[in-house]
């Protein structure tokens, strides 16, 4: 390792470790928790999927699916973590979060999808003594607590906060399949206040970004399906065990992203010390080249001169 550039500890849990004395009313939707405490409730769920997806004759019923076909780590569940559901018209929807950024992480989308698309046919389907490829459609819904695109102005970081994306035509546009559905709401994206929402979807968004700040319920977001979430979702209806669940996914989260930021603060760091490196090489090279400079000009100078002395011949 280079000397100046320092080597990235990791964060001790106890330096971020959340206490009871120090909770909000509601639990924060985006720790593990908070998001399956809520959204495992299937009448909360198929409310939050129609607003989100909009789909023709809307959902009705699901099922929760089996996460562990997405062979997730116990350190991924650390930064994201899902719900898959299977609709009663047989469509797979996995719903994430994810608090951190993450390389790849449209890569690992794509993954997934691609798992929900090949599992439903491990068996195999034969019809009439021939493979049936028919698929129901796929659809990920993705809740980030970053933005994709970095350095934004004002203007472009509210401009856009739910990406729907599709297989399409390059040229015409052309819709491709509607099998392969990817949804991002970017929630940093999100500013919108409460007197500000004209959606049913932008009051989802604005309660899964904001609930854990509030101190009640808010009339703007007076509906039935939010007063049930609402009452799941306050930690003083909570017994013992829950509430210790929850602290221990609020640490978790909170550990990820401190060691996230450290680890962006040294890359920071670093790339500052290589700037100032580099530019501190620059300056020696360009003194170098000075003095070569000023060195061949004494050279010339010290030869005009020995010719008018005729000390050597012209």
């Amino acid at each position: 390792m280079s000397k100046g550039i320092k080597k990235i500890k990791p964060l001790k849990p106890k330096a971020v470790k959340a206490n009871a004395k120090d909770l909000s009313v509601y639990v924060n939707l985006l720790t593990d928790f908070g998001f399956k405490r809520v959204f495992g409730i299937k009448e909360v769920m198929l409310k939050f999927l129609n607003a989100v997806l909009d789909v023709e004759g809307g959902i009705t019923d699901l099922t929760y699916g089996n996460v562990e076909i997405l062979g997730l780590t116990k350190e991924d569940r650390k930064a994201f973590y899902d719900l898959i559901c299977i609709t009663g018209k047989g469509e797979r929807i996995i719903v994430e979060i994810q608090n951190i950024r993450q390389d790849f992480f449209k890569d690992r989308i794509l993954f997934y999808v691609s798992q929900l698309i090949q599992e439903q046919n491990v068996q195999g389907k034969i019809v009439d003594d021939e493979w049936d490829f028919r698929l129901y459609p796929v659809y990920s819904v993705n809740i980030l607590n970053f933005s994709f695109k970095k350095n934004m102005t004002n203007e472009e970081k509210f401009k856009k906060y739910f990406s729907y994306f599709q297989l399409i035509e390059r040229e015409t546009y052309e819709l491709f399949s509607e099998k392969l559905n990817i949804i991002c709401i970017e929630l940093p994206r999100f500013g919108k206040k409460l007197n500000e929402e004209k959606t049913f979807l932008e009051q989802w968004i604005y309660l899964i970004k904001n609930i854990h700040k509030l101190k009640n319920m808010p009339d703007e977001l007076k509906d039935e399906i939010f007063e049930k979430v609402f009452g799941i979702a306050q930690i003083a209806q909570m017994n013992k065990d829950e509430v210790s669940k929850y602290l221990k996914s609020l640490n978790d989260m909170n550990i990820v992203r401190n060691q996230f930021r450290r680890m962006s603060d040294t890359i920071a760091q670093q790339s500052n010390t290589i700037a100032l490196q580099g530019n501190t090489i620059a300056g020696l090279q360009n003194s170098n080249t000075a003095l070569q400079s000023n060195n061949a000009t004494l050279q010339n100078e010290n030869a005009e001169l020995r010719r008018r002395l005729g000390l050597i011949n012209t």
